[in-house]
């Protein structure tokens, strides 16, 4: 057993953790009141630092810094626990309203892994464990008063927050219809499978060393690749529902984004828009679109007196006989925007009561498409009214 790189298979999960934790901090302390987002940031907290304690280099390597002997079973025990109560709270948090049950509830959680937690603790302080076990503290300490007790709590503790979290994810999912929720909740499914797998094979092993049987293959070997894959599962569990819907909708707004600088950039040739505040590169996506919106908005209020509804039903129209409805949209829309700015520049005004309506306000990307492609739009005006000079606002 002795060279079995068993922890390589932890470096990927770990990263991902770390990586997810770092990304969410900033958000989750902006919001730290919700208790959703407290949930998740602990769920993430401990599934890291499970995954950073745990493997056998690491085991060394609190062993050797702490210079005690084996104090790397109590902390990692511990994160595992507290993981174990921060999933539990995570699932109330998730099916149940704001109430004081949900409140009770979720500190009697705590108090018990707390508890959990604390005689962790006791149990390895009476216990007598001079030999450093990296691998196999498990079954090398089965027989061993206190430290036996110690290993077979953690285990229990494990146990338990697995079976009432499956237990409560399949009273739950069935009612479940949102598409993150629901992938969260199957990931978290399969991950207590696997920890259920995980925690038979270490008491498994632990009986046989108590009846004088070696198993420890199921103990070393067996048990550590489902505690990486049911560990891995159920943070990604947790994960999928936060961060699932940003990872939809992120890619969207960052196309609009960037598909509404040609409009932006054409209507604040008109004057520039009121809604400068400042806005920096690297302030949130939603924050940046919501501002490009609005002096968009802001610019076609502008250009409304100059609007020529009239000019854009015909080309409306005429878009519609060779093109697609999203096409010609964007066509029609680009020839009365550039319409209305050189009717600005001129300083005429077609009527003060005019308002440009939900035909540009709707189509404003498909609109921006066309303007960043000034010869397709020079093309359809000389279709539109002959051989006249245009200059479409790209």
């Amino acid at each position: 057993m002795n060279g079995v790189p068993i922890y390589h298979p932890y470096i990927l999960p770990t990263v991902l953790l770390i990586a997810g934790l770092s990304l969410k901090s900033p958000t989750i302390i902006r919001s730290w009141k919700d208790p959703n987002s407290r949930a998740t940031w602990l769920v993430l907290l401990f599934a890291s630092a499970v995954f950073v304690s745990v493997t056998p280099p690491n085991i060394q390597n609190i062993n050797a810094f702490t210079g005690v002997p084996n104090i790397a079973a109590p902390w990692t025990y511990s994160m595992i626990n507290a993981f174990c109560g921060a999933c539990l709270t995570m699932l109330i948090t998730w099916r149940e309203e704001p109430s004081k049950r949900r409140d009770t509830r979720i500190r009697q959680v705590w108090i018990t892994y707390g508890g959990i937690v604390a005689t962790l603790w006791a149990t390895f302080l009476m216990a007598d464990v001079p030999q450093s076990r990296a691998r196999d503290l498990d079954t090398f300490y089965a027989n061993t008063p206190w430290m036996r007790e110690h290993i077979v709590l953690y285990l229990l503790g494990y146990l338990i927050s697995t079976v009432v979290s499956a237990w409560m994810i399949w009273t739950w999912i069935s009612k479940v219809r949102e598409g993150w929720l629901r992938a969260g909740l199957v990931s978290l499914q399969l991950g207590h499978a696997c920890g259920i797998v995980f925690v038979t094979a270490k008491f498994l092993a632990i009986g046989a060393r108590w009846t004088g049987t070696d198993w420890d293959d199921l103990n070393v070997l067996i048990a550590p690749p489902f505690a990486i894959l049911g560990g891995t599962l159920v943070a990604l569990g947790f994960i999928l529902p936060v961060v699932g819907p940003f990872l939809q909708q992120w890619p969207r707004d960052q196309l609009t984004y960037w598909t509404l600088k040609p409009l932006v950039r054409a209507v604040q040739r008109v004057t520039p828009s009121p809604a400068t505040a400042p806005v920096g590169r690297f302030a949130p996506l939603d924050l940046r679109l919501l501002q490009r919106q609005t002096q968009i908005l802001d610019g076609l209020l502008q250009l409304a007196p100059h609007y020529d509804r009239s000019l854009y039903q015909r080309a409306y129209e005429t878009a519609l006989a060779q093109e697609e409805e999203r096409t010609a949209r964007g066509l029609a829309g680009a020839v009365a925007i550039s319409s209305a700015i050189e009717s600005h520049g001129g300083q005429g005004e077609n009527d003060h009561s005019i308002e440009i309506g939900s035909e540009i306000i709707d189509h404003m990307e498909s609109i921006s498409r066309m303007l960043n492609n000034p010869q397709r739009l020079k093309e359809f005006h000389e279709s539109l009214f002959g051989s006249e000079k245009t200059t479409p606002h790209a």
